[in-house]
């Protein structure tokens, strides 16, 4: 930016006067038609003032730490693969999709209890179609939010994890139906990882409710969902209660997991 003249001279009488007049104090001839503006930055121009960048409000169906567009088709997948479990087992109950039978006989299946068995079961409903809906709503629920927090690969292994730990721990105990008279059980459905994926969330939101950020979610709704999936556990022989114990247990260890995970994939 140019910087304004120190004097002017008068074409009249040959004196130096200041640039920020119009008629020279010593003759009276007039030097410019009009001042220039005065500069009071320096020399420099201003520099606007940037704004601070602010979020947009909460739409009525956000929650603060969730992106609401993001896709659950990690939980989709896993509902569809359960429902696809059900299909299967109807058009031919006597095929072995992976069950695990602690006593007698679970519906020709063969009393075996492999690892592999432990991932398989928990999408495996056969035809209790009540059990399969409850232990899915919940899945779907908690997978929805679990995954737009952490991302698909998470809910997918808390998913697994808690379900294979719930059979684990049913095979290693053997324990039987505690409100039922069956003489057949095992270890059956989703009970299990279903519990792992809300103890997994509510372990986090707990946390961050420490931390001060308050996400202001309904716990009341929980808490009835994780009773309702208890006392299923204890009601239908192939769900299993230890199962349930199992999954709710990992699942709460995922939940201290869970942030540190992603908060160390973030800084990649």
């Amino acid at each position: 930016m140019s910087q304004p003249d120190l004097f002017v001279v008068c074409k009249n009488c040959g004196s130096e006067v200041s640039p920020y007049v119009t008629e020279c104090p010593y003759c009276g001839q007039r030097v410019r038609k009009r001042a220039p503006k005065l500069d009071r930055g320096g020399g420099e121009r201003r520099r606007r003032r940037r704004r601070r960048q602010r979020l947009p409000r909460l739409r009525p169906e956000e929650i603060t730490g969730i992106a609401p567009d993001t896709r659950p088709y990690a939980t989709l997948a896993l509902i569809a693969l359960s429902l696809a479990a059900t299909v299967v087992y109807a058009a031919d109950p006597g095929l072995d999709l992976g069950y695990v039978t602690l006593v007698g006989d679970l519906e020709g299946a063969p009393a075996d209890d492999g690892v592999l068995r432990w991932f398989a079961t928990p999408f495996l409903h056969a035809d209790l179609l009540g059990y399969q809906f409850v232990a899915l709503v919940a899945v779907g629920v908690f997978g929805l939010m679990l995954e737009r927090r952490f991302g698909p690969a998470a809910v997918i292994a808390v998913f697994a994890l808690c379900g294979a730990a719930g059979c684990a721990l049913a095979v290693l105990v053997e324990a039987p139906p505690l409100l039922s008279d069956a003489t057949v059980y095992g270890v059956v459905g989703a009970n299990g990882a279903a519990l792992g994926m809300l103890c997994a969330w509510l372990v986090d939101d707990r946390r961050a409710a420490r931390r001060g950020d308050e996400r202001e979610n309904d716990l009341l709704g929980v808490y009835v969902v994780a009773v309702v999936l208890v006392l299923l556990s204890l009601a239908v022989a192939e769900a299993n209660i230890a199962a349930a114990v199992g999954g709710a247990l990992a699942g709460a260890l995922l939940g201290l997991l869970l942030p540190l995970v992603a908060r160390r994939g973030a800084t990649y």
